[in-house]
Parts: structure tokens; C-alpha cells; sequence
């Protein structure tokens, strides 16, 4: 099954433009796929401003987020899992979701429950 997040922070960003607001998205820069980042994360969470004026060809993907924005001056490529984004929120309000980090470990199993041991007791 494929996962709602993309779907939930490309309606959450819609929803924040349509009400005059400022969308950003925090990423988590330490995990698997976005390391690249951690030069400009703070404590391993990298902040985003993906409004249309503060960025270029945002794409939220299935499976990446993508968008080209700025860094102290220079122009930067942003590519990430889109397990990465662990928030995306209003600057003015912090009206928003958070999610946490996918990937990393696979699911675990449950553990089978044990048969039932009966004792004799006289």
C-alpha cells in the first residue's frame, strides 16, 4: 500500500497557500537519504520556506520531495524521500501536521503467542 504522507503534505501546503499563509516543511536532515543536508540542518531538522516566492519547482512526489531553493546565497537542489518530512506548517499560525521519519527499520513482527502450558495441581 502507498503511504498518505505525500498526498497529506501536498493538500496541507495547498491548504496554507489558499488561506494567505507561508508553507514550511521541516525535514529530518539525519535520516536515511537527506544527509546531504545536514550542512544547513539544525539539531538534524532542516526548515523549508516552499512558498512560490522563496522557492522553484516544488514537486511532491510519491516516493521525493523536490524544490529548489536557497542557502546563505547560493542556490540549492533539494531531493529527498518523502519519508523525511516530518512536519509541514503555517509560519504565522504553525497551523499544520507532523509525521514521523519513515524508513530506516522494517517493520516488525509480533511475536506468536506462546501455546498455553497447564500444570497439574494437587
Amino acid at each position: 500500500m502507498t503511504s498518505t504522507r505525500p498526498y497529506l503534505v501536498r493538500a496541507m501546503v495547498d491548504w496554507i497557500v489558499d488561506n494567505a499563509w507561508t508553507p514550511y516543511l521541516v525535514i529530518a536532515a539525519d535520516a536515511p537519504g537527506a544527509e546531504a543536508l545536514l550542512d544547513y540542518a539544525t539539531d538534524g531538522r532542516l526548515v523549508l520556506n516552499v512558498s512560490a516566492t522563496a522557492t522553484r519547482n516544488l514537486s511532491i512526489g510519491k516516493d521525493t520531495l523536490e524544490v529548489d531553493c536557497r542557502f546563505g546565497g547560493r542556490s540549492v537542489h533539494v531531493s529527498v524521500p518523502i519519508g523525511t518530512v516530518v512536519a509541514v506548517y503555517a509560519r504565522e499560525n504553525n497551523k499544520g501536521m507532523v509525521f514521523e521519519v519513515e524508513g530506516g527499520q522494517p517493520p516488525t513482527e509480533p511475536e506468536k503467542p506462546s501455546r498455553p502450558k497447564l500444570s497439574l495441581v494437587r
